[in-house]
């Protein structure tokens, strides 16, 4: 080759090394973990929309429940206002009553049981005033001294009977008779105790009155057995 060939010659130039692309192999694992955080992800969104859901069902049916509970008091208390000659014009809610209830319970169930809870304490304690006829202090003691008042004088009502006769007659006939027929008395002073706890103190909707059956029955035998006890020892001793 002469030297004007060689100038004439086009220069190639050199082969330039690339990155080698990653191989299925090595790319597959980068994927499947990409796979997992995405599942998890999607699986913990899905879980905290199910336990939204749920709460948000528990709220819903609760606040149903109040709101049958504040119906059927309010039903009744309208009632017995009106037997007490309230207008029932006076009884309706005004329009700017029924705009601040509508406020107050348009931030979703929480706020709708929040309200019906307020207006079923409401509603109880205007309950009390009604229905207790004076007795509404009475009425907030513990079922054994509340139940007390009652069961107490019923069941000193027999022996304080015995226990004049006996002054009056002296041991005779008449008090032994006296005694006789005040056996039961003290079954007749429970049963009477029991229908007049529930009728002085009714409970509220869903629960049940707590009469203390046992203490009220102790309460009715206990003066009936001492006062017998003491006119019987006193006849034996004459």
């Amino acid at each position: 080759m002469t030297i004007s060939q060689a100038g004439t010659t086009p220069v190639r130039p050199g082969r330039q090394r690339t990155a080698a692309a990653p191989t299925p192999e090595e790319s597959l694992p980068t994927a499947w973990a990409d796979y997992l955080a995405a599942a998890r992800q999607l699986d913990g969104v899905r879980r905290d929309a199910a336990t939204a859901a749920s709460e948000q069902a528990r709220t819903v049916q609760a606040a149903r429940e109040e709101l049958v509970t504040v119906r059927t008091r309010l039903a009744a208390q309208e009632a017995r206002l009106c037997e007490l000659g309230v207008p029932p014009i006076s009884l309706a809610p005004t329009p700017p009553e029924l705009s601040e209830a509508t406020r107050s319970m348009s931030g979703g169930p929480a706020a709708v049981l929040a309200s019906l809870r307020e207006a079923r304490r409401w509603a109880y304690g205007v309950d009390d005033i009604l229905a207790a006829r004076g007795l509404s202090r009475v009425a907030h003691l513990s079922p054994r001294p509340r139940n007390l008042l009652v069961y107490g004088p019923l069941g000193l009502l027999v022996p304080l009977l015995l226990i004049a006769i006996y002054l009056a007659a002296g041991t005779g006939p008449v008090t032994i008779l006296a005694l006789v027929v005040g056996l039961p008395g003290p079954a007749v002073a429970f049963g009477a105790g029991w229908l007049a706890v529930g009728r002085l103190f009714p409970s509220q909707p869903g629960e049940r009155v707590d009469r203390t059956p046992r203490f009220g029955a102790l309460a009715c035998l206990i003066p009936a057995v001492v006062a017998t006890a003491g006119i019987v020892l006193a006849m034996l001793a004459t």
